[in-house]
């Protein structure tokens, strides 16, 4: 019998100068960018860490590629797991044919976590520091509930940060235009096709560009509007920020 605990795992590559949050280059170098991934990964484990607390839910980090574990050491919560999620391994067959992408990479990592006999399992962006706790939280316990269904956390951009399943249903990763504006969308749709309920979680953002991350230091400096006030402190991103110099008066651009 499955374990009822649910998995939750974070998509993630090492934290490597030139290969790590590219999309931030400029206005970050290559290895303050990677500084920050390093970061952002240790503040969104130990986030999930802090909702163990609350929902039976397991940490791990989904990672690629394969035989990069020992590259992440250091840069997350204490007790998190690993699985690989290259998708190299998800085999091609009239189940997962359609499924291409990183909707592959997602694929393997719920199959993964759910060969491990977790109950529940969900994908989660590593591009997240300050997610509210209680939104991890609000997923185990609707993924944990009797009942098949899919619990669904948009994203701002048209995507999600997090998709929990209690089953590895691949057709929800099926003919998907990743890194799109209809990524929720396609999957909503996905759902409804297998007909199973969908508990959606508050919109939230990722920071994955110039704008996202000027965001990000408004919130921790305290001057984003209210309604951010349940935020995850991310103790990590910001000492990060700090030390890349963020912070500092002459970078205008941040206040734009």
């Amino acid at each position: 019998m499955p374990r009822q605990v649910c998995a939750i795992g974070v998509m993630a590559k090492a934290p490597i100068a030139g290969r790590s949050k590219t999309r931030l280059c400029p206005p970050l170098l290559a290895e303050h960018a990677a500084m920050l991934s390093a970061a952002f990964l240790r503040d969104v484990t130990e986030n999930i860490a802090a909702a163990s607390l609350a929902a039976p839910i397991q940490g791990l980090i989904a990672y690629a590629p394969a035989g990069s574990v020992s590259l992440f050491d250091g840069h997350f919560a204490e007790g998190t797991g690993f699985v690989l999620a290259d998708g190299l391994s998800v085999t091609m067959d009239d189940i997962t044919a359609d499924v291409t992408g990183f909707g592959r990479c997602l694929l393997h990592a719920i199959r993964s976590m759910f060969e491990e006999d977790f109950a529940a399992a969900c994908v989660l962006n590593s591009d997240s520091p300050t997610l509210p706790t209680q939104f991890l939280a609000d997923a185990a316990d609707a993924l944990l509930a009797p009942g098949d269904r899919v619990v669904l956390g948009p994203a701002e951009d048209g995507g999600y940060y997090m998709l929990g399943v209690k089953a590895p249903h691949a057709r929800l990763f099926a003919d998907i235009a990743w890194s799109s504006d209809s990524v929720a969308d396609a999957t909503r749709a996905r759902a409804r096709e297998l007909g199973l309920d969908i508990v959606e979680l508050p919109v939230w953002y990722d920071v994955d560009d110039r704008a996202s991350l000027a965001r990000l230091l408004h919130e921790i400096v305290g001057s984003e509007p209210a309604g951010s006030t349940n935020r995850y402190p991310a103790r990590t991103t910001e000492a990060a920020l700090r030390r890349i110099g963020l912070f500092a008066p002459d970078r205008a651009w941040a206040a734009q």
